[in-house]
């Protein structure tokens, strides 16, 4: 193999969920097998990196100013669902079973890998409970015990001392130690539909 082709196989096997056989998979295909495909690739990647960015109120991927489903005016402003990355609200928007809203907060809280409260996406998620009608919040965040902790944090931080909100935890159906993003579409369906109050 050629220096380049190393290079660009290291690289993509630095990317989630891609192995050693897969990075060296994709690399053939992209530059012996299938080459027409390279150059629209480049090209996408390249407008993407220009175009996207987060959300300016929740942090979900958006082009412009807001994502999707802020700019959708037929959803709940009331219910606020907590997420710990994209991909969760992704999985989320597939059951087709939340109306209302999401804030991602780009990580979860993990002080023995130096994640505290300043990595996430939290001081937004402040301001927007003081300046928008929320009256429940949907804590979905993985079953373990970061998970756990940053539930913990946002409820004593954020949502002790406000009454009439609503707290509650999805947890139904998902296996401990799990995340969102694995889980099927009936699976987190069940979870939205069975989550609990969370104890103050």
């Amino acid at each position: 193999m050629t220096p380049a082709f190393d290079k660009v196989r290291q690289l993509l096997r630095g990317l989630p969920g891609v192995g050693h056989r897969s990075a060296e998979r994709l690399a053939l295909h992209l530059l012996v097998e299938r080459p027409a495909k390279l150059a629209p690739l480049v090209e996408a990647l390249r407008e993407a990196a220009a175009a996207v960015g987060r959300c300016a109120r929740c942090g979900n991927l958006a082009e412009g100013g807001a994502c999707s489903v802020c700019a959708d005016p037929r959803r709940d402003p009331s219910l606020l669902c907590v997420v710990e990355n994209v991909p969760d609200l992704l999985a989320l928007e597939r059951t087709a079973s939340f109306r209302g809203t999401y804030h991602v907060l780009h990580g979860r809280l993990s002080p023995i890998n130096g994640v505290g409260p300043g990595e996430l996406n939290l001081a937004s998620l402040g301001a927007r409970l003081v300046a928008e009608p929320v009256t429940e919040v949907v804590l979905a965040l993985g079953n373990d015990i970061e998970g756990e902790a940053t539930c913990h944090y946002i409820r004593e931080s954020f949502l002790a001392t406000r009454l009439g909100t609503k707290v509650t935890r999805i947890g139904f159906g998902l296996p401990s130690g799990s995340g969102l993003t694995f889980a099927d579409a009936e699976t987190l369906r069940s979870s939205l539909e069975g989550r609990r109050d969370v104890a103050p």
